[in-house]
């Protein structure tokens, strides 16, 4: 249902605000003042082809479509927000107690290394679904039993301005056949810092060893 078009015109912006206030409108509460009836009409049968909007008893009305794109917006500008990433994230000892990193390969933090994870899609089931599909995709680990550790928010910082926020929620368990490449590797918890790592990893490691039931974390990171 989510795609890419974005509605960036100012009269589909207004006809977009005052059906995101309204259950029902009817043509006429959706022009925008001074504006010519034909220009209106274009860009309110845009909306309708696009499945933003559509007729219904007594007027116009926001589709599903359009109802989850509003939810997605600024209130104030109808432009599309900047939203925090959602992350299940794994903190894996092996018998030794070392402790599981891989190195990322693309962008952001391309090159450092960085707890195991992945995004949350929004077709996944539940949490602990997404981290199962995660494992089985990223590690080949499939049945496996793990613990939710915690939550916690890092948000990334450059020049005291949030450039990017993640919502990691941490899982921990215990494994040995986990399949080693050049790209993933175990690394003993007291030598993380010689490493060139993705933010907020040795915070999340050292929080995980607590092992308290749950926990909840916020961290500031410089870029």
């Amino acid at each position: 249902m989510i795609d890419t078009f974005a509605v960036e015109h100012h009269i589909q912006k207004h006809i977009m605000s005052v059906l995101m206030l309204n259950q029902v409108a009817r043509f006429r509460d959706m022009r925008p003042p001074k504006v010519d009836s034909n220009l209106y009409s274009y860009h309110l049968n845009l909306l309708i082809k696009r499945n933003m909007v559509e007729k219904c008893e007594g007027g116009y009305t926001l589709s599903e479509k359009g109802i989850v794109y509003i939810d997605r917006v600024s209130t104030a500008t109808l432009d599309v927000r900047l939203q925090p990433k959602i992350t299940t994230m794994f903190v894996i000892q092996n018998d030794e107690g070392e402790v599981l990193l891989f190195q990322r390969y693309r962008q952001p933090f391309a090159g450092k290394w960085a707890l195991p994870n992945g995004k949350v899609h929004l077709t996944d089931r539940s949490v602990e679904a997404s981290a199962a599909r995660e494992l089985s995709e990223k590690l080949n680990l499939t049945e496996q039993d793990f613990v939710r550790a915690g939550d916690v928010y890092i948000r990334t910082i450059s020049d005291s301005e949030v450039v990017m926020s993640t919502l990691a929620h941490i899982f921990k368990f215990n494994t040995n056949t986990v399949e080693l490449h050049d790209r993933l590797k175990w690394v003993k918890p007291h030598r993380l810092h010689e490493l060139d790592l993705a933010p907020a990893v040795e915070r999340i490691v050292a929080r995980t060893f607590f092992n308290d039931p749950y926990f909840f974390e916020e961290y500031d990171e410089n870029w």
